[in-house]
């Protein structure tokens, strides 16, 4: 059995951390999203996040240094048990994971968070959610970043005890409107609104 760490005794500053998962799908999508939503942060909400997020992996106690872990992709997502049991101790002693759908992952990762939480359901949360109005307010929800299906964008998410621990968005693609304007084309209010809406969660996590 693994350990469970503490985050009072190994959290020394707020930051966030990429999660590199196994499973084949491409973990590392969308290179300058986080670094991009880092400085947005920085400079808009009063966080002082290390402008190069670190790599961990699921399985490893250095996911419990970071409040928050993102994840996105495309593919094929896997969590051994150890991974299971590594995430769903960081998750119910403080953490949370945002997973960002980058198109196609969906099938793939929902197995995997039923492994994480067998007893509690993804649910889509509320427009009036506290995490649509923390530094920014989206009165109407997760904002539509990338078409795709043209489906209407979801904000999943599992609660444990009453608090949310993770965030699955999908069919809006933010991690699309955190990247370098050139990658995408996206008009700057597009991606105003991708990064908004990151910083929330990034507050929210922060702070909840």
């Amino acid at each position: 059995m693994l350990l469970m760490v503490s985050f009072a005794s190994t959290l020394s500053a707020q930051d966030l951390a990429v999660l590199k998962y196994k499973g084949g799908g491409d973990w590392y999508s969308n290179p300058t999203a986080v670094p991009n939503l880092i400085k947005f942060c920085n400079a808009n909400i009063n966080t002082t996040m290390n402008l190069k997020p670190e790599v961990v992996e699921p399985n490893s106690t250095d996911i419990f240094q970071y409040p928050l872990l993102h994840m996105t992709g495309h593919g094929n997502v896997f969590f051994s048990d150890d991974d299971i049991e590594n995430l769903r101790n960081y998750l119910v002693s403080g953490g949370f994971l945002h997973i960002d759908d980058n198109y196609g992952m969906e099938p793939y990762v929902t197995k995997e968070i039923e492994k994480l939480f067998p007893n509690n359901e993804l649910i889509e949360l509320p427009t009036n959610h506290p995490i649509f109005n923390q530094a920014f307010n989206f009165p109407n929800g997760l904002p539509k970043i990338h078409e795709h299906d043209g489906l209407p964008p979801k904000a999943l998410g599992i609660f444990y005890e009453g608090r949310l621990v993770l965030l699955f968005t999908l069919q809006s693609d933010l991690g699309d409107g955190w990247e370098d304007p050139d990658v995408h084309n996206d008009p700057q209010d597009v991606r105003e609104k991708a990064l908004k809406m990151g910083a929330n969660i990034v507050k929210y996590a922060f702070e909840n």
